[in-house]
């Protein structure tokens, strides 16, 4: 079925089980979407503005904020444009051409891109490579320590990505946190992967800022929208107000996502809080999954057992079918498809991601027989 301009209805939610990580945690309830249809217009959420989108009253934007400010364990929140965006809005706060900022051995590359538009230094920790990645929350204070040996400035900054996008991987965020405020150094949490999935308290975890995805993990659909949150001191030198525009937050332009994707997320607030508390549940189909796979000769990568939704796979018996079958690299993607399942981006064979987030337990039996069925049909 095709509406105007030849933009094809988008049914694959509906029809198949999408393996895909980066819409797994992003996809919208029913009352989300009927929400959102009258404010699909421009600035839609601005008929009652006050003069900033984080003072909006109707729809209830400025109590949400502080709403989720505490859900997350923080003191402040605004809404931004993507995660990127709030990484960005804490790098060029906190700091000033040349100076440097410490990322993970997993770190997203929006992490570097945000860090070379404000014209920081990077230095990054080393991961224990294949085949769990791991990285080493403690190495944070080693490389800080090495910064001001070598450059004689402290960092600014340390970003920790909490669940990484290629393997999964979960850092413990506390003990992060502590080696960088042993060194006198704020830590920025990118919870891209987490929050909106599984609990996440940054006063808890002892976290200066929080940056997240709500288009990817808090069920707020395809529009482009993140949070910021931040603790004490750091609220007030991010949170900041423009001197000539009084009411506007600086870092976000004044205003940041104000359309749709703003009440989806508002609509699937209360889900969000509640799903929540059923993440052990999701860990433990991932698990079962995993395990599956490997039975069949699918490796997983990244830490075992894992602790996300999100897992990377490498498969040679899945290679070695496309060496000699017809659809050559593709026939994985067309063999899923008659199965039900998409996700796995066509031409990959040895190596893909999956996520099994809001998956049922029949559909995960689904998912380990369509391999099983693949591998028996088609395998040496």
């Amino acid at each position: 079925m095709k509406l105007e301009q030849d933009i094809e209805l988008r049914v694959r939610e509906e029809d198949y089980i999408n393996l895909n990580p980066l819409q797994s945690g992003g996809r919208t309830y029913p009352e989300t979407r009927k929400a959102i249809t009258s404010y699909v217009d421009g600035y839609s959420v601005c008929d009652w503005c006050s003069g900033a989108l984080n003072c909006i009253r109707k729809p209830p934007i400025q109590s949400f904020l502080e709403d989720v400010a505490s859900f997350l364990g923080m003191d402040s929140a605004l809404l931004t444009n993507g995660c990127r965006e709030a990484k960005y809005a804490v790098m060029h706060s906190l700091a000033s051409s040349k100076d440097f900022v410490v990322v993970d051995g997993n770190a997203h590359y929006s992490t570097f891109v945000a860090a070379e538009r404000a014209g920081l230094r990077v230095e990054q920790l080393d991961s224990t490579g294949e085949p769990e990645y791991l990285v080493d929350p403690e190495a944070f204070g080693d490389k800080i320590r090495e910064i001001k040996k070598i450059h004689g400035k402290t960092p600014k900054l340390a970003v920790l990505t909490h669940v990484d996008g290629s393997y999964g991987n979960l850092v413990d965020a506390e003990k992060a946190a502590s080696a960088c405020h042993r060194e006198g150094v704020p830590l920025l949490l990118n919870t891209a992967y987490s929050s909106g999935r599984m609990r996440v308290d940054g006063s808890r975890l002892g976290v200066d800022f929080i940056a997240a995805s709500c288009h990817k993990s808090w069920a707020a659909g395809g529009g482009n929208i993140g949070l910021l949150a931040a603790n004490g001191e750091w609220a007030e030198k991010v949170f900041r107000n423009s001197s000539d525009y009084e009411i506007k937050p600086l870092e976000i332009l004044g205003c940041s996502t104000r359309g749709a994707a703003a009440v989806a997320l508002l609509a699937s607030y209360p889900k969000v809080k509640e799903r929540v508390g059923k993440w052990g549940g999701e860990v433990d189909k991932a698990r079962r999954l995993m395990a599956g796979l490997e039975e069949l000769g699918v490796r997983q990568l990244g830490e075992k057992p894992t602790n996300h939704d999100l897992n990377f796979l490498q498969s040679d018996v899945l290679y070695e079918i496309s060496q000699t079958h017809k659809k050559k690299n593709y026939y994985l993607y067309s063999e899923l498809k008659k199965r039900g399942i998409i996700g796995i981006k066509p031409g990959l064979t040895r190596h893909f991601k999956i996520s099994t987030y809001g998956k049922t337990e029949k559909q995960c039996d689904h998912i380990l027989w369509a391999f099983r069925d693949i591998i028996e049909k088609h395998g040496p």
